[in-house]
């Protein structure tokens, strides 16, 4: 192999030691860099991946992989499918998922990437899109480089979702048959490099709208009854945002009424609830519809609730191989693994609940989801040798752990 692009690794079966992928080139590091940008660029909120979909199977394509676009667009409500595509391993080695997801949250302008002192931000008032485009781009980047140093030691399945923002839409939707990994990894929280998430929330969304009777304000108050003030008196009684060490609860929106000078006829409220115990945020959602139903009693107005768990919530030992492979990859960049609970969720969650167990990696990116959101060049670096880690670490592992005790 040429001396200028990626370095050769050596070919390592199950039980040998992994090959020695050398640090990124030159070469390797503007290509990681300039992929990041372009992906950023392209605006995929969640229900408009086409985009991005498009680019990422021409990317696949020309590795010489063969992408496959679901059609689970339509159940999610997308113009996109989730991309899937593999990359076959030597026969008895381990599979491995390698997943982030293509869609972002609403951007409030456009996204034109800037390098500050290797510090990479939206030049506008708007979010980067680092979540998950970093994920993206150094997954990328990893299996390029595998696949220039010969056969990759160990098997990979590569998955990049829709509707992620959205309650892990495209993940729910995605055929899980069609998997054949023994395990895997997103790289979804915006922490230090370093963080293994072990245990995510089960999450549940709540609803409510109430009816009261309008009336006017001015002339004949006491004719109407008031669906606002209903509503906030529910919100009053409640218990709000961190609620136990591993319980949150929140109020999202509010809308209703029609004018100031009417008393308010109607009023829709979005609240959730999450926890890491799984009955805990039941008994959580299980207060608040009690509290919307005592208010709305009290001010003589009607209350209709919908409650609907979006996903539900796991704990991974630290002894599963995922989490094992992830500490040998971590350490062998000089990092201790730091293991940690999070109160987000991510399509770990999903593939969790169906039987694979998915680790959710720490990808150095901050400020998720806010206009000064951000990455330094060197997170980006530093996950793309951890992810070849990840797969270089697998067959020797594998010969120490049996694969089916995660």
């Amino acid at each position: 192999m040429d001396a200028e692009t990626d370095s050769a690794a050596v070919t390592c079966g199950r039980g040998s030691v992994p090959g020695v992928i050398h640090a990124a080139s030159t070469e390797e590091r503007e290509r990681l860099l300039a992929d990041f940008i372009r992906l950023c660029e392209i605006e995929s909120p969640s229900g408009r991946e086409r985009a991005v979909a498009d680019a990422l199977t021409e990317d696949l394509r020309g590795l010489g992989l063969e992408p496959e676009e679901d059609d689970s667009g339509a159940a999610t409500g997308s113009d996109a499918g989730n991309v899937y595509a593999r990359v076959p391993g030597p026969e008895d080695a381990p599979t491995i998922l390698l997943c982030a997801h293509m869609d972002t949250v609403p951007l409030d302008g456009p996204v034109d990437v800037v390098s500050q002192d290797g510090l990479l931000s939206n030049r506008h008032e708007a979010i980067l899109g680092a979540d998950n485009k970093a994920a993206i781009a150094t997954i990328m980047a990893a299996v390029r480089r595998l696949l220039r140093a010969g056969d990759p030691p160990a098997g990979i399945e590569l998955l990049f979702t829709t509707g992620e923002e959205q309650a892990l839409k495209g993940a729910k939707a995605f055929d899980m048959g069609r998997l054949s990994a023994d395990y895997g990894y997103v790289f979804d929280h915006a922490t230090p490099i370093g963080e293994v998430v072990l245990a995510s929330p089960t999450y549940y969304s709540l609803r409510a709208s109430f009816k009261g009777q309008a009336a006017h304000a001015g002339i004949r108050p006491e004719a109407g009854r008031n669906a606002i003030a209903a509503a906030a008196r529910a919100v009053a009684a409640m218990k709000l945002g961190r609620v136990d060490g591993g319980t949150t609860a929140n109020v999202g929106l509010i809308r209703g009424g029609t004018n100031a000078n009417v008393v308010a006829e109607r009023c829709h409220v979005d609240l959730e609830a999450r926890s890491l115990d799984a009955e805990r945020a039941g008994e959580v959602v299980s207060e608040m519809v009690d509290a919307l139903a005592e208010a709305a009693t009290d001010l003589e107005c009607d209350v209709e609730t919908s409650v609907e768990r979006l996903f539900r919530g796991y704990r991974l030992p630290r002894t599963a191989p995922a989490v094992e492979v992830a500490a040998a990859a971590l350490q062998e960049h000089g990092l201790e693994p730091v293991y940690i609970n999070t109160g987000g969720g991510s399509d770990a969650n999903v593939f969790v609940a169906a039987g694979l167990t998915v680790v959710n990696l720490a990808n150095g990116t901050e400020g998720n989801h806010q206009p000064d959101e951000s990455v330094t060049v060197d997170a980006l670096e530093r996950m793309l040798e951890i992810t070849v880690s990840l797969i270089t670490q697998a067959p020797r592992l594998a010969a120490q752990v049996t694969l089916g005790d995660a």
